[in-house]
């Protein structure tokens, strides 16, 4: 469950099956408190009945378009009522849902939900469709730093790996063996972030997780790049300061290209929207 605020107006999305539904109950309360009344007039309008009608032929295979044949001609009398629950009934709706709950309410596909912003205002339309889009965005950012961090995790296995069978002497206790683990994580968290992974947690009190946890999605890049390093410098047998010194020139080299990139990266973007004002 995500919330946008449209206009001082907090809306929430949920997910069905991977696809985002928005809260009409949320949206009809910037007409009138009674929600409810408020979609139900919206539904009740042959106009209205047509869209979601349409948007299920397109989308939902097990939709029953003679019953909505029937909506649609009793749409506009003055003794028509539609409620989302007697809809979704009746031609087995999946663009429309009806939750309840503490977080209940009426939910709609965005298609849907778009179309019934423009008839609450054209101007909320247009602002919810802004946050919406930012929101998609915000969810793109965060899916790449967790693909980073997850390929710095699969990368760690190596690097763990390669400890265990050149670092790790079968007679060591557990504890021990968790030492060197824990000895050899910092030589990476030294030569990228210039601390270890304790002084980090003694800096950062209040914080959860760990120094990985904040990295930048560059720094996770590098991170993932250095534990491959690392592991081939292992099995080399390089001694442990020296890599240190290594994976540290490394960090620095790869941290300075990444920058590089991130700011040609922002005037190609400045670049193209001079251009693209040029030419309107």
């Amino acid at each position: 469950m995500a919330k946008i605020n449209v206009k001082d107006t907090e809306v929430t999305i949920i997910k069905i099956d991977s696809v985002d539904y928005i809260s009409l109950t949320d949206i009809a309360k910037v007409k009138n408190p009674d929600a409810n009344g408020v979609i139900a007039n919206w539904m009740r309008n042959r106009n209205t009945i047509e869209y979601p009608g349409i948007w299920e032929y397109l989308y939902n295979p097990n939709f029953k378009p003679l019953e909505f044949e029937g909506f649609k001609n009793e749409a506009g009398a003055n003794a028509f009522t539609l409620s989302p629950q007697k809809w979704i009934e009746s031609v087995n709706a999946i663009g429309i849902v009806s939750k309840s709950g503490r977080y209940g309410g009426t939910f709609a596909h965005k298609d849907i939900a778009f179309k019934f912003a423009s008839w609450i205002s054209v101007e909320f339309e247009l602002y919810i469709v802004k946050e919406f889009q930012r929101l998609k965005e915000d969810e793109q950012k965060q899916l790449g730093w967790s693909a980073k961090r997850e390929l710095a995790k699969i990368n760690y296995h190596i690097h763990t790996d390669a400890i265990k069978h050149n670092l790790i002497p079968a007679e060591l206790t557990a504890k021990q063996t968790s030492i060197i683990y824990a000895n050899e994580a910092d030589v990476l968290n030294v030569a990228l972030f210039g601390i270890t992974a304790k002084e980090w947690r003694e800096a950062n009190p209040d914080l959860q997780g760990n120094i990985r946890d904040y990295a930048t999605i560059n720094e996770l890049i590098c991170l993932s790049n250095m534990e491959n390093i690392n592991a081939v410098l292992i099995n080399e047998r390089t001694l442990q300061k020296e890599r240190l010194i290594k994976l540290n020139q490394i960090a620095i080299q790869q941290m300075r290209v990444l920058s590089e990139v991130d700011k040609q990266k922002i005037f190609e973007r400045k670049e193209q929207i001079i251009i693209n004002r040029l030419n309107n």
